[in-house]
């Protein structure tokens, strides 16, 4: 297989299949041409039939333009979209799987991912915490971490799918620190020689010496320490009831939040449509439109494209800055 972009269609009653046979037609034929959807053929054709898009879903590099598949097959799938299934759960750990072992034959490919059902997933017997969690442990990987990319926004998490109460004890300075040195790492990569990073402090103004609660000071603000001398440009803990307005308004280029909403809820108010979901931290290259299933509109036509457009336009950049 040559194309450079592997993207899983993600679960196949979901509206994942129907935003990528959108987002695939209106890319010029070059650019469709780099990119190999893995998933079920049958599917791809429904959702090319319910958005109403005329381009034919051919083999991996079959002759002709069309929406090139590289089929996995999987039993028991329900035939129509808007369910929770197992099946579908499966068929979306099979095409995840598939995608990693093809990225890790070539590092320089990029997967990117549509939605997924965590529900489906862990019914079918994979437990895990999504993409990310599944991403990790497929590879071998020690840890991963989730940046949201957006035009105006960025940030990347300590801590994602886990409760309040353990992300607060996930919020080690060695992982803090961790977490600086990957997002700088990453932005350096797609071409910003110097990254401005802010870290949110992780209690009410960053627990007001004290006043409400002590990790702000005993672990966020040595890891900013740490990071400094190593001649990395950030600054916190910032309090992060301000830290977004001002990454918003161009004070820095990555917010590092210390847990799932505390990140999310900014970037879905500014970015909902076009913010894209990175996976830092893996051996493999990823990125992800940043939504779920929607299983309320999935085969109606309805869903927006937008965000894969946005994470394949990003992965063609992770493409070329590993030239």
């Amino acid at each position: 297989m040559t194309a450079p972009i592997l993207l899983t269609m993600g679960d196949p009653a979901g509206v994942g299949p129907e935003i990528t046979v959108k987002a695939l037609a209106e890319r010029d034929p070059t650019l469709r041409r780099r990119v190999a959807v893995i998933g079920d053929r049958d599917v791809l054709v429904r959702a090319a039939e319910v958005s109403g898009v005329d381009l034919p879903v051919i083999d991996v590099g079959a002759e002709g333009d069309g929406l090139q598949v590289d089929h996995v097959a999987t039993d028991g799938l329900p035939g129509r979209f808007g369910v929770q299934d197992p099946a579908c759960g499966e068929a979306c750990f099979r095409y995840i799987s598939r995608a990693v072992d093809l990225a890790l034959e070539d590092p320089a490919r990029c997967i990117v991912t549509a939605p997924i059902n965590k529900a489906a997933l862990n019914a079918a017997g994979h437990h895990y915490d999504g993409h990310t969690g599944m991403l990790a442990h497929l590879t071998g990987s020690r840890s991963s971490w989730m940046l949201l990319a957006s035009e105006k926004l960025s940030v990347l998490h300590v801590s994602t799918h886990v409760s309040l109460r353990e992300a607060i004890g996930r919020a080690t300075t060695e992982r803090v620190l961790e977490t600086i040195r990957i997002g700088n790492a990453h932005l350096k990569k797609m071409g910003n020689p110097e990254p401005r990073i802010a870290v949110a402090g992780i209690n009410p103004h960053c627990g007001e010496g004290g006043l409400f609660g002590t990790e702000d000071d005993e672990a966020i603000a040595p890891a900013v320490a740490a990071a400094r001398d190593e001649g990395i440009a950030v600054e916190g803990p910032v309090p992060a009831d301000t830290v977004y307005h001002r990454a918003y308004r161009g004070a820095f280029d990555l917010v590092i939040a210390q847990y799932h909403d505390q990140g999310h809820i900014p970037i879905k108010l500014v970015a909902f449509d076009t913010a894209v979901n990175v996976s830092l931290g893996l051996p493999i290259n990823r990125c992800s439109v940043d939504h779920g299933t929607a299983f309320d509109i999935a085969g109606t036509g309805k869903a927006d494209h937008g965000n894969m457009l946005s994470a394949l336009d990003y992965a063609e950049k992770i493409i070329s800055a590993g030239r």
